[in-house]
This record gives C-alpha cells, sequence and structure tokens, in this order.
C-alpha cells in the first residue's frame, strides 16, 4: 500500500507542479465564456446597414412606404420581445437577472437596418443603364467612405406583384434581401386581401394577436405555474453529463500518455523493479484520479464564484438543487464507476506503445464509440425517458455520462439501481482484464494490436 501511495503521490506531482497543466485547467472556463461570449460579440460588431429604397417608377408606388412600414414594425416587435424576454428573466433570477438580460438583448437580436435618403443624383437618376451606374459607383470604394452606401434597394412591380433588386456592398450579404422578400410578401398579402374587400384592420388585427398562455405542471416547484426553477435540475443534469465526460476522457488520456511516456524511456521498468504491476496500475490510477479531482474542483470553484457574482439570487436554487436533489451523489458514483473504468483500459492500452501511433490502432475505434453518449444526451433535458436513451444507459460505458444526464428526471429506481449496478460490475471486469494486459505490456516489447492485446489477457503475462 505504502509503494502505491508514492507512485500515486509521484504522479500527481509530476502533473501538478507544471504550469502547463495549470493553464490547460484553466483554458476550458475561460474557452467556455469565450463560447458563450463571441455569438454576441460577433452580433454587436456587426455595422448597422445604410439602406437606400427607390421606387421604379409608378407602378412601384407605395412600396417603399411599405418597406419603411415593415421595419418600424419589425423594430417594435423586436422592443416588445425584449420587455417580455427582461420581464421573464426578472421573474427568474430577480432584477440582477433582468438587468444582465436586458443589457444582452439590447445589443443582440434583429436586423441592424436604417433606410436613409438617397443622394440628390441617384434620386434624380433614370431607371436603367444610368442608375444601375449610379449604384454601382455608391456600392464601391471609389467614392469618400462617408458618401458610401451598404445596399440600394430598387422597387417595382412584375405582372402587378411587388418585387425587387436588392444591390449589397457584399456579395455575400443577404440579410437586407430577406427583409425586402418578407416585407413585400406581407404587402402583397395585403393588398390582395383589399381587391377581394377584406378589412385590412381586421386582418392586421388577427396577425398581430397573440393568446396569453399560461404552463402549468402539477410537479412544478410552486405546485402549479411552471418556471426556470423547473427546468433548471434537468440543466445542471445536462451540463453534469458533459462535464462528467470531459473529465473522465482527460484523466485516461493523462494516464494513457503517462503509461506510454513511462515504457519508451524504460522508466517503467525501474518501476517494476521495486514494485508490482498491480501497485505500479493502482498507484497510477489514484494519482490520476486526484488531478482529476483538482480539476472538478477548480472548475466548480471558478463556476460558483461566478454564479453567485453574476446570478446572486439563482446560485441558491443550483445549490438547492445539487444538495437535496442528490445530484451530487448521482455524480460521484457514476463519476467513479466512469472514471475506473476507462482509466484501467486506457493504462493497459499504453503499456503496449511507445509512441503515439502506436495507440491509434485501439484509440480510434473507442473515441468514436464515445462520440455516441454526446450526440443523444441532449435529449435528456425534453425527452429523458426517451427509448433510445434508456436502452444506451445500459450500456456501460455509457451509464455515467447518460445517467448523470437522466438523473434531475427521476428515473424509477430500477433503472438507477440496475445500471449502477452494471457499471460496477463491469468496471470491476476491466480492472481484472486492463490488469492482466497492463502486466502483459510492461513486461514485453511486444507492439499494441487487437490479437496482442487479447493475447495478453488470456494469457495474463
Amino acid at each position: 500500500m505504502k509503494r502505491t501511495l508514492l507512485i500515486a503521490r509521484r504522479e500527481f506531482a509530476a502533473y501538478a507542479k507544471t504550469v502547463g497543466f495549470w493553464l490547460s485547467l484553466l483554458a476550458f472556463p475561460i474557452f467556455a465564456v469565450l463560447g458563450g461570449a463571441v455569438p454576441i460579440l460577433m452580433k454587436t460588431s456587426e455595422p448597422t446597414r445604410e439602406v437606400v429604397v427607390l421606387e421604379e417608377g409608378p407602378r412601384a408606388a407605395g412600396l417603399a412606404a411599405a418597406v419603411q412600414t415593415a421595419l418600424e414594425e419589425e423594430k417594435a416587435r423586436r422592443e416588445q420581445r425584449m420587455r417580455e424576454a427582461t420581464a421573464e428573466a426578472e421573474k427568474a433570477g430577480g432584477k440582477s437577472g433582468a438587468a444582465a438580460a436586458s443589457s444582452a438583448l439590447s445589443q443582440i437580436g434583429g436586423l441592424r437596418m436604417n433606410i436613409v435618403a438617397p443622394p440628390a443624383d441617384l434620386a434624380a437618376s433614370t431607371p436603367g443603364e444610368e442608375r444601375e451606374a449610379l449604384v454601382r459607383r455608391y456600392l464601391g470604394d471609389e467614392i469618400p467612405e462617408e458618401q458610401q452606401l451598404d445596399s440600394v434597394v430598387l422597387l417595382d412591380r412584375t405582372a402587378d406583384k411587388p418585387s425587387a433588386r436588392v444591390w449589397t456592398r457584399r456579395a455575400t450579404d443577404d440579410n437586407v434581401e430577406d427583409f425586402v422578400e418578407q416585407a413585400l410578401k406581407d404587402t402583397n398579402r395585403r393588398e390582395v386581401f383589399q381587391s377581394v374587400g377584406i378589412d385590412l384592420s381586421v386582418v392586421e388585427a388577427t396577425n398581430k394577436f397573440e393568446p396569453e398562455i399560461t404552463a402549468l405542471s402539477p410537479n412544478s416547484a410552486s405546485g402549479g405555474e411552471k418556471s426556470f426553477r423547473d427546468k433548471l435540475p434537468l440543466i445542471i443534469g445536462l451540463a453534469s453529463g458533459f462535464l462528467l465526460w470531459s473529465l473522465v476522457i482527460t484523466g485516461a488520456s493523462i494516464l494513457l500518455n503517462s503509461v506510454m511516456e513511462e515504457k519508451s524511456n524504460k522508466i517503467l521498468e525501474v518501476l517494476l523493479s521495486s514494485a508490482s504491476t498491480t501497485e505500479i496500475l493502482a498507484g497510477k490510477v489514484l494519482g490520476v484520479a486526484l488531478l482529476t479531482v483538482t480539476v472538478l474542483l477548480v472548475w466548480g470553484g471558478i463556476g460558483a464564484a461566478g454564479l453567485i457574482v453574476g446570478l446572486p439570487e439563482q446560485a441558491g436554487d443550483v445549490a438547492e438543487v445539487l444538495l437535496t436533489g442528490g445530484l451530487i451523489g448521482y455524480f460521484i458514483a457514476y463519476a467513479v464507476g466512469g472514471y475506473l473504468m476507462y482509466a484501467v483500459l486506457f493504462a493497459a492500452i499504453g503499456a503496449f506503445c511507445e509512441t503515439p501511433r502506436d495507440a491509434q490502432t485501439l484509440m480510434g475505434p473507442i473515441m468514436m464509440i464515445l462520440v455516441v453518449p454526446l450526440l443523444v444526451m441532449q435529449m435528456a433535458i425534453t425527452t429523458p425517458d426517451a427509448p433510445v436513451l434508456k436502452i444506451l444507459s445500459w450500456v456501460p460505458f455509457f451509464t455515467p455520462f447518460l445517467m448523470s444526464a437522466r438523473a434531475p428526471s427521476e428515473p424509477p429506481m430500477i433503472e438507477v439501481i440496475g445500471t449502477m449496478g452494471g457499471m460496477f460490475a463491469f468496471a470491476l471486469l476491466m480492472v481484472w482484464i486492463a490488469g492482466r494486459a497492463f502486466r502483459a505490456g510492461a513486461l514485453s516489447d511486444v507492439k499494441l494490436s487487437w490479437k496482442a492485446f487479447a493475447g495478453a489477457i488470456g494469457r495474463g503475462r
């Protein structure tokens, strides 16, 4: 036992004392924040398009005003959605949550577009080649930047139906085109209704009607109306599943690289002279487990601090779900079983390898299998009892991740006990198999292959 602990301490210190470990440790939360911030930054950095709208002759009369009205209505709808989202955020997260939601929503969403007055020469030009030449000029780089336009919309009627030619500075920008298309569709609909004698005010009132819907459930936190608090456990469960997947695979990969490096450097032979293969394997698994716990504590601390500072009222709800819902217990149990399965497997593979290329023979298929829970885990929020989730939850390799995600939905106890029992039974089988393979790989120079791996398990030496 003493030698096992010494190996574990050595394994932990070998990584914990390096700058690269701590940099990679902090990289995940940084990139997680950036992953949420980048879309917002992209939206906020998107410029407001200066658009000129011109009617091509008397047939197009009224279309420019229709496009202008559509833009004003779109802005009004956006402001209404902002007010509703802010009210929902205040209801779920208090005034601090409402303020954060209002600040974010004010910067994103909606088309950034202003209809501006056309330059005098463009407005006075004759439709056709003369006007198109001026359009190209104002959309090009030949004139000063302050005079340049982002888009010019030329409105007309084809077969008595609204039509448009939309010129844009960037050939890949179709935002103005999409907006004008929808505006002209609405205009045509109103004209058709009017032509058959339908009152437009009735049509507009019908289009604007939004029924008041109250979502209720006897299983909600309040016993009646549903709120964000009811979705919080499922969100936490899904986050736990993804976090556990990341932790287990990271820890197992560290163990694989450690064993592989020590074998290629002949350090493993030195260790075998003073400790048994069982002690070495156990020490390495324990040492990397401590690294994984360190990663979890740091990530959890950063996440908790950010939640307390940014959303203090919701931080209490998260703590309540974790502590009273038993999710921490599920997470720990599935983390232990999942890590044990993959750690000993990756360590056994590493014992046969001296270079990363050697490990690709088995690692490729294993990683392809591990993508499966990532693909189906998101179903745990909306349909945690979907047949595919329930079936895959019984597969020991997938159990830790899928059951962590499903735990907040309170699956039947028979599933919890059955899947957890199957996971730990399979983990013990993996320990036995990997122990034999590790012993054989550490004591030989046989290159890794499916045949060599299976033969090592059969011989156990």
